[in-house]
């Protein structure tokens, strides 16, 4: 078996496409899009137009990133749509700084922790459901939206959402990959009600090809369009939202819309030999990233090469170790008081890197204990021709989300709340009017004060992973913007979670094909458990920016439907 499992892992060890590649790139699936006048790169090729002809017409970056959202709320919701949370990294170029958003909702605020932990014995479960009205939180996306255009945009909110209206109106034909997923949502979703109305096709999810129409999500983008922010958390959509989860036995009211505001925040950031990495700290897992780096920090990657034993080995024991971090500490930070700067410190790096066996993979690892001083996604970038750059990333969590369908919007709700904790003293432990922890993570990077790359990597807690082997891959291994992301990946899985499960075995490395067979072997000798995961490798968009020129580099790998384009 073990012979047989080196095999399976190793065979095309070079993609197919590696032999015929006349720039002799051997992992980018196709060359950089290269343009000076604005770049747009998302998960499917409508999304990115939209944002392309916003740009056209005058807008900034953060419009076509708004017009690029609305419309893959429309042509992939089966990762996204204003029933999910929403967080963004914007690079301003007249003030030359970075700003953060974080736009994600909050728990119910009439639903305590002994009446949740009441009501889900009474239905005999242990942990919050991934379906159903219980995991709801408040959708965060559509104030997001607003936050931003406030903020950074120029033309007005009925142009940027015009494009998806008028989409959802005539129809569009479904991708292949997003037809899939759809596919797979469909069986387990059906069984809500206004679910099978609204996001099927007489019960059937949409083929590839097929066109798909959705009249009740262009009335309400129409709505948010004409009436702001307002018409989504306190007019009709509110009352329609509150008074449908309440019926389906949910919590979340009319008034936990009407109150909800987003955050700005401060992006935090480690120097990873010389460049700057940002992310956004918690209640999203971005931290994990930077702590990740710091670690990797020590190691020389570059010697060691892409793909080789010390490689792999160093990567996923660094994962595992701030992994245990995150699901101690990561959480609402309205809520507690979280050592980020002493997590992502260089001293409690070097305190934790003692935990790195070079020779064995470790099994179990303990979360640290800094010093507390007192006092599947969706991803999209864009740029304009000012030097705005946009990092966002948008969510419904586990796909389309909670299968709860108000009627007649057109859109599903988020999960998010699944991610709570019910243990006592937890810092992710379930509160009302609370931020559960969050996968979603956006990602900058930049040099001498300069915007660099602005980045993503969808995909569950396959983001910091993801994030981190970009960067190694950018700064260490020397490829260029699309090599980095079609490269093989590395997906470590069996890490202790927020919601409370731990990590006893060492978990399960998933490599995707590319990776030599003796680097597979290095790993069953140091004791590292395989498998083979063939979807969790998330889904990456990028845009790089030269300093000296201007010019974009755009990127979109080749695991999604995808697209980056330029003016």
């Amino acid at each position: 078996m073990r012979s047989l499992l080196v095999l399976l892992l190793t065979l095309g060890a070079l993609p197919a496409t590696a032999g015929d590649r006349i720039t002799g790139k051997p992992f980018a699936s196709r060359s950089e899009v290269i343009a000076l006048h604005g770049m747009a790169a998302t998960s499917q090729p409508l999304a990115t137009n939209a944002a392309l002809d916003i740009l056209k017409a005058g807008g900034s970056a953060v419009d076509a990133a708004i017009a690029a959202n609305a419309m893959l709320g429309l042509v992939e919701p089966t990762g996204n749509g204003i029933g999910g949370d929403l967080f963004a990294l914007v690079w301003d170029a007249r003030s030359q700084r970075l700003y953060g958003l974080n736009a994600s909702g909050r728990s119910p605020k009439g639903l305590t922790l002994a009446t949740l932990r009441e009501r889900l014995k009474s239905e005999g479960l242990e942990r919050l459901p991934p379906l159903g009205p219980l995991p709801v939180s408040v959708p965060g996306a559509v104030d997001g939206w607003f936050e931003l255009h406030g903020k950074f945009g120029r033309l007005p909110m009925k142009q940027l959402l015009a494009p998806a209206i008028r989409s959802a109106r005539e129809g569009h034909p479904v991708s292949e990959l997003i037809a899939y997923y759809w596919a797979r949502s469909v069986p387990r979703l059906a069984k809500f009600p206004g679910f099978r109305e609204q996001m099927t096709l007489n019960g059937q999810a949409p083929k590839k090809g097929e066109i798909w129409k959705n009249p009740h999500l262009a009335n309400s983008l129409e709505a948010i369009a004409k009436g702001g922010r307002k018409a989504f958390y306190q007019g009709r959509i509110a009352h329609t939202i509150a008074d449908y989860v309440q019926a389906q036995g949910g919590y979340l009211s009319y008034e936990d819309l009407a109150s909800h505001r987003s955050e700005w925040v401060e992006p935090v950031s480690t120097n990873y030999r010389g460049y700057e990495v940002w992310e956004l700290p918690p209640n999203s897992q971005g931290i994990a990233v930077l702590q990740m780096l710091n670690l990797l920090e020590a190691y020389d990657l570059a010697k060691a090469g892409y793909g080789s034993p010390e490689h792999l080995h160093w990567f996923i024991e660094a994962k595992k170790i701030a992994f245990e971090d995150r699901a101690k500490f990561y959480a609402d930070p309205a809520f507690n008081k979280l050592p980020v700067a002493e997590l992502i410190s260089k001293p409690y790096a070097q305190e934790r890197r003692k935990l790195l066996d070079p020779t064995r993979a470790a099994k179990r690892i303990e979360a640290g204990n800094p010093a507390l001083r007192q006092g599947d996604t969706i991803y999209l970038t864009t740029a304009d021709a000012e030097g705005n750059m946009v990092s966002l990333i948008q969510s419904n969590y586990r796909g389309m989300g909670s299968g709860m369908t108000p009627p007649g919007l057109g859109f599903v709700l988020q999960d998010r709340g699944e991610m709570f904790s019910l243990e006592d003293g937890h810092a992710n432990v379930y509160a009302p009017g609370k931020r559960p922890f969050q996968t979603i993570i956006p990602a900058f990077i930049s040099k001498d004060g300069k915007p660099w790359v602005s980045f993503g990597v969808m995909g569950g807690d396959m983001q910091p992973q993801g994030h981190v082997q970009i960067v190694m891959n950018l700064i260490d291994f020397g490829m260029n913007l699309q090599e980095a992301g079609d490269a093989p990946r590395i997906y470590h899985t069996g890490s202790s979670e927020p919601t409370g499960e731990l990590m006893t075995d060492g978990g399960v490395v998933n490599l995707e094909s590319g990776f030599p067979a003796e680097s597979v072997r290095s790993l069953l000798d140091k004791g590292h458990q395989l498998g083979w995961d063939l979807g969790g490798y998330g889904g990456y968009q990028a845009i790089l920016r030269d300093p000296k020129t201007g010019v974009y580099y755009g990127a979109s790998e080749s695991r999604k439907d995808g697209m980056a384009a330029g003016y």
